[in-house]
């Protein structure tokens, strides 16, 4: 659905200029969608400079998308994504396939969740009748 090109993954936040060549988007367009689109608000550094990350990132291609592909009007695109947001995502998506310490990260969670439980169960108090 989206039109970015790439998203560094060892970045977490990304200059005007940055969101601007990932997104096609010109600088002066980030910033008037800013000003019209809730859902983008970058946070600014002491410098005033913004910092937008990655949700404004793909917020900003949907956005590219609806008024540049599909031809919604501002105010249209503006009421598709309150619905979106409204309907809440269908399913988180990980890209994991790229990172096998990642892989090994989620591994270790989930046998120090197991080991949680395990212990837990053991360790329950049983109510007298």
């Amino acid at each position: 659905m989206s039109m970015i090109s790439y998203i560094p993954t060892e970045k977490e936040y990304f200059s005007i200029g940055e969101v601007s060549r990932i997104t096609n988007v010109k600088p002066y367009i980030l910033r008037y969608w800013e000003s019209e689109f809730h859902l983008v608000r970058p946070s600014r550094r002491e410098s005033g400079h913004r910092k937008f990350n990655r949700r404004d990132v793909e917020t900003i291609s949907q956005i590219r998308e609806l008024l540049y592909q599909k031809r919604f009007t501002i105010e249209g695109a503006k009421k598709f994504l309150k619905q979106q947001q409204k309907k809440g995502p269908l399913q988180l998506s990980l890209e994991l396939n790229e990172s096998p310490a990642a892989l090994e990260a989620l591994r270790h969670v989930k046998k120090e969740i197991t080991d949680i439980v395990r212990t837990l169960k053991s360790h329950q108090i049983k109510k007298p009748d």
